[in-house]
């Protein structure tokens, strides 16, 4: 269903005599390569400014790619003009990150629907409001609340509310961009619920963001691990959070603090597990983009940029770390 071939999103300077774009600026994506299949959920984690919510616009093409390519079912979207671009957005939504920012607030509920139940077809007044109805229904919302405004609606409601305009265009892959981080923690868990359960009753393929690896573990079929612009590994969700191989996926998941104090925390290193700040996009690392906080780096770390490729000791987990290219 999409599949993305060395994508890079790249800001900042423009092309050099000698330099491509892609080689200029801050490279907020820096070649990512990864396949979905219909009706897949794929989670995709990182912490704050490695570049997921850049991968997702891009994806939307509301950014370019500077280089690389974008297929959606066999479109290369990449290629097209902004009107052919047109015909192919129907068939892909995103849901943002923050409710009280992506609804229109001089919008009713029923107008900010309405306009997106016409994207693919013209519908009479009926039968919109009809359609409005259906979707609203469809998120646990009451038809009755479709006069109401943005101001009017609770945080989650007005997540709901976005979800339902996400999947009235009818759309074969949404791209949920950390749709639970702005919510309390009770409504958390209603929102990823709705969510799994709309893609399987709609047989929707799914790319949800997150910086939490418990909810993208719950949620996902498979889970990739981003950093610094480039996903350092890739596998199956629950391989990926109970056996990391990658030492950054490791970080990630000896953060997560286990809150029933009857349960054995994870297990956690005696070393600080990533010492130092995160490096800036426009000064990344030369070698490994970790190797600098990492624990286990080697010289060559330094140097050697290791490719995303499959882990020998586990054949469906693909990594980018030298000490388990094989060559280690």
């Amino acid at each position: 269903m999409l599949q993305l071939c060395d994508v890079k999103t790249v800001f900042g300077r423009s092309a050099g005599l000698f330099l491509p774009r892609a080689e200029m600026g801050v490279k907020a994506v820096d070649g990512v390569s990864l396949e979905i299949a219909p009706g897949e959920i794929v989670g995709l984690v990182g912490e704050s400014g490695c570049g997921k919510s850049t991968l997702a616009r891009t994806i939307m093409h509301l950014v370019r790619p500077s280089t690389g390519s974008v297929w959606l079912n066999g479109t290369n979207l990449s290629a097209l003009d902004e009107g052919a671009l047109r015909t192919h957005r129907p068939d892909m939504q995103m849901v943002f990150q923050d409710p009280y920012a992506s609804l229109n607030p001089r919008l009713s509920v029923l107008q900010t629907l309405a306009e997106a139940c016409r994207v693919r077809t013209r519908l009479s007044s009926t039968r919109v409001r009809n359609a409005v109805a259906e979707a609203l229904e469809r998120v646990g919302l009451d038809a009755s609340c479709m006069s109401r405004y943005p101001h009017e609606f609770s945080g989650g409601q007005r997540q709901r509310v976005a979800v339902a305009r996400a999947l009235a265009p009818q759309p074969r892959l949404l791209i949920a961009d950390e749709p639970v981080s702005a919510l309390d923690v009770s409504v958390q868990a209603q929102i990823v619920n709705l969510l799994a359960g709309l893609c399987t009753n709609m047989h929707l393929t799914m790319l949800f963001i997150s910086h939490d690896l418990s909810v993208v573990h719950h949620l996902s079929r498979r889970i990739a691990v981003m950093y610094l612009g480039r996903i350092v590994e890739i596998g199956p969700a629950h391989d990926v959070y109970t056996a990391p191989i990658h030492p950054y996926t490791r970080t990630l998941i000896e953060a997560i603090a286990v809150p029933d104090p009857t349960r054995e925390q994870p297990r956690r290193d005696a070393e600080a597990p990533a010492p130092g700040e995160t490096p800036s996009p426009a000064h990344a690392p030369i070698g490994c983009a970790f190797h600098p906080r990492c624990r286990y780096a080697q010289s060559r770390c330094s140097v050697t940029r290791p490719e995303l490729e499959a882990c020998a000791e586990r054949g469906d987990r693909r990594v980018a770390c030298l000490r388990h290219d094989g060559l280690a």
